[in-house]
């Protein structure tokens, strides 16, 4: 990065978008979202970022990271940029995104047991199954988990446990 341009206290779009690791595409993104202000323009027009608008680059990248959205950060900046404190409202978003990662932890835990015990009840179909001919092994499976539902109140399925996950975003 040019020392000359942080010595005057601005960035342009594509020095940002290096320093930060994202393309001017997303920059101008982030602007409309509301997590990166808008920059101010030189005289030619060319968008100038000011150097807080890297550590604020930073803060979103990370906070992406873990799970928060730029809808979310947008609000949590807004109250902040106008001399607020988010501090309770981000661990609160932060706590409710670590709740649902541990439902979905389980529900996927109980995927995997699913799945394992339909492999151990196929194999032990397909030893018994002559050359050939069909195991039914779907079908087994259906006769299985007749009845049987998820949290969410549907039958278990990679399917359905993905849907449960959009509903609660």
């Amino acid at each position: 990065m040019d020392n000359k341009r942080l010595s005057k206290g601005f960035l342009r779009v594509g020095e940002l978008a290096k320093a930060g690791g994202v393309s001017t595409d997303t920059l101008r993104h982030y602007e409309r979202k509301g997590v990166l202000p808008r920059p101010r323009r030189s005289r030619n027009g060319y968008r100038e970022y000011s150097e807080e608008a890297l550590e604020r680059l930073r803060i979103i990248r990370q906070a992406l990271t873990v799970g928060f959205t730029l809808d979310e950060l947008s609000a949590v900046f807004k109250v902040s940029d106008r001399g607020g404190v988010p501090c309770q409202v981000v661990r609160n978003l932060a706590a409710k995104k670590l709740s649902d990662i541990e439902v979905q932890l389980q529900e996927m835990a109980t995927l995997r047991n699913e799945l394992r015990e339909s492999l151990e009840d196929w194999d032990l179909r397909l030893s018994k199954t002559p050359s050939g001919e069909r195991a039914g092994l779907l079908k087994a499976l259906a006769a299985r988990n007749a009845g049987r539902t998820s949290s969410n109140g549907l039958p278990f399925s990679k399917r359905n446990l993905k849907r449960k996950g959009k509903k609660n975003e």
